[in-house]
C-alpha cells in the first residue's frame, strides 16, 4: 500500500476510533446544550475589571465574558462551549449577542468602556454587522467606548480580510484587542499589517511570573514588541500581588485577573437589565 493511502486509513481508523467518537459526541452534546440556551434566550454577559498597573483601585476598562444557562440554570462560562461552537454557525450567533448585550451596556452606562470578545469568523456573518450598526447608531460616544478583541489564532485564519475590517472600524473610533497572544503560533510578520491597538498576553506566561525567569523574558519580550507596533499591553489571568508587582515592574500596562476581580453578572459600576435570559 502507497504511504499516503495507508496515512489516510490511519487517519480515519483513528477518527472513527472511541477516543474520537467520545470527542465528537461531547462537542454535538455542548453545541445542543448552547443552542437550548440561546433558544431559552439564557444568556448573558459577566464583566470583569481590567486596571492599570500604576492603579489598582479603579478599572481602566471591562471585558464583557458570555455566558450561557443549562437547563438546570446553572452558569456556564464560555471556556467550557466556545471551541466547540466556533466553527458552527452557532458561534456567529454567539458572538451577535455578545455584542448586541456590550452595545446596551455601552449605551446605558456612559462612562463604561467595554471589551468585547468576537472571531474572525464572523467578519462576514451580516448580522453581525447590522448589530453594530445598530449599536453605534444609538450614541455618538459610543464606537470610542467599543474594544472589540479577536484572539491571535483566529485573526490568523484570514489575516487580509481582518486587518481591513479593522482598519474601517478604527476609522469609526472603535479600538481592537489582540487577545492570547502567545497562546498559538504568532506569525511576527503579520505586526506589519494588523495595527491592533491593545496586545493581551496569554495568562499562561503570566501565572507565576514572579517566580518563574522564563516567564519573565517571554513577557518582557511580548512588551518590547507591543511597545514597538505602539500598542497597549494587558496581562492576562492576574492571580497574586507578587505577579502583579512583577508585571508592573517589566512595564505591563493594564492588568486582569481574579486578584482584582472575578467576572461578575452583576457590576457595581451600574446596575442594568442582563442579557437576554427570560424574566422569572
Amino acid at each position: 500500500m502507497a504511504p499516503g493511502k495507508q496515512r489516510k486509513r490511519q487517519f480515519e481508523a483513528s477518527d472513527s476510533s472511541p477516543l474520537g467518537s467520545a470527542v465528537l459526541q461531547r462537542d454535538e452534546d455542548i453545541i445542543e446544550m448552547v443552542r437550548g440556551a440561546l433558544d431559552r434566550r439564557d444568556v448573558l454577559l459577566a464583566f470583569q475589571p481590567i486596571v492599570r498597573a500604576t492603579d489598582h483601585r479603579k478599572a481602566a476598562f471591562y471585558e464583557g465574558l458570555i455566558r450561557v444557562l443549562d437547563d438546570t440554570g446553572r452558569v456556564i462560562p464560555a471556556r467550557e462551549f466556545i471551541s466547540a461552537c466556533e466553527t458552527h454557525e452557532i458561534g456567529r450567533i454567539i458572538d451577535c449577542l455578545a455584542l448586541e448585550m456590550g452595545l446596551t451596556a455601552l449605551h446605558q452606562a456612559p462612562s463604561l468602556r467595554l471589551a468585547i470578545n468576537m472571531s474572525a469568523r464572523s467578519i462576514g456573518y451580516p448580522r453581525w454587522m447590522q448589530t453594530l450598526e445598530r449599536g453605534l447608531a444609538m450614541e455618538p460616544t459610543l464606537a470610542e467606548r467599543l474594544i472589540i478583541e479577536i484572539t491571535e489564532a483566529s485573526a490568523m485564519v484570514m489575516p487580509d480580510i481582518t486587518s481591513v475590517f479593522m482598519l474601517d472600524l478604527q476609522t469609526r473610533g472603535v479600538a481592537f484587542a489582540l487577545d492570547d497572544f502567545g497562546a498559538g503560533y504568532t506569525a511576527f510578520r503579520y505586526f506589519k499589517d494588523f495595527f491592533f491597538d491593545i496586545l493581551k498576553i496569554d495568562g499562561q506566561f503570566v501565572r507565576g511570573v514572579s517566580r518563574d525567569p522564563d516567564n519573565r523574558m517571554l513577557v518582557e519580550a511580548m512588551v518590547s514588541i507591543a511597545r514597538h507596533f505602539d500598542m497597549f499591553t494587558v496581562a492576562e489571568f492576574v492571580e497574586n500581588a507578587e505577579d502583579a508587582a512583577v508585571l508592573s515592574e517589566i512595564g505591563v500596562d493594564c492588568l486582569q485577573g481574579y486578584h482584582f476581580g472575578a467576572p461578575t453578572t452583576s457590576p457595581g459600576w451600574r446596575e442594568f437589565p442582563q442579557g437576554m435570559r427570560r424574566a422569572g
